[in-house]
């Protein structure tokens, strides 16, 4: 089904409105550097089984600051992130990798409080999910409360970008911790699909440099 994705733009083929950030997009391929997250050693729990990932879908969100984050997954949610100053993602910067660590719905309002208000502490106590503690990375300069940041990601998963594929809330905060040989990081969010449920994530990710990934 990917097959026209690739090579040069035939006559039948619609016009290609999403982002391309250092060639990447949805329908191409993104080749990785394992010692990226290998020269982490045994100090990491991130994990990833191959060297390349498959794009399927890709995110974006605008921030109040006028800044991009541009999101690429796979169909098994490892999400390549990058940063950048325009839409078009021509200057980009700040690039990450993460994995899904752990999804679940919440049962009860109550429990969207507490993990709210998980997300404004300081750190992160990891214990209940089987992580270490992990330092506020965004807001690290103060040891206050700090409500969650909130945000709107549009996903699409065709290079057309005629309909979106989701809208998603997300009530979210980034934490890390400091290893002897690089920074493990981790997101924890609320997940709110338009039209669809709930839920709470956990990942935990890796910065990358420019060199560690081409498509």
């Amino acid at each position: 089904m990917f097959g026209k994705l690739f090579g040069g733009k035939k006559n039948n083929e619609p016009e290609r409105r999403l982002a391309e950030v250092r060639d990447i997009t949805v329908g191409r391929a993104v080749a990785l550097d394992p010692l990226a997250w290998r020269r982490l050693g045994d100090e990491t729990v991130f994990a990833l089984d191959r060297d390349a990932l498959d794009i399927t879908a890709q995110g974006l969100i605008t921030l109040d600051s006028g800044q991009f984050v541009h999101r690429f997954y796979t169909d098994d949610h490892i999400m390549l992130q990058a940063m950048s100053d325009d839409a078009a993602g021509e200057e980009s910067y700040d690039f990450s990798l993460f994995i899904p660590w752990r999804s679940a719905y919440p049962s009860s309002e109550r429990e969207r409080r507490v993990w709210r208000d998980r997300l404004s502490e300081p750190v992160f106590r990891g214990a209940a999910e089987d992580l270490s503690d992990y330092p506020r990375f965004w807001f690290s300069e103060s040891d206050a409360i700090q409500p969650p940041v909130t945000l709107w990601e549009t996903i699409w998963d065709d290079r057309a970008a005629i309909r979106p594929y989701a809208k998603i809330f997300q009530t979210c905060m980034l934490f890390a911790r400091e290893l002897s040989s690089g920074r493990e990081l981790m997101l924890a969010l609320e997940q709110q699909p338009d039209g669809g449920e709930t839920t709470h994530e956990i990942m935990i990710g890796i910065p990358l440099e420019m060199a560690e990934f081409r498509a």
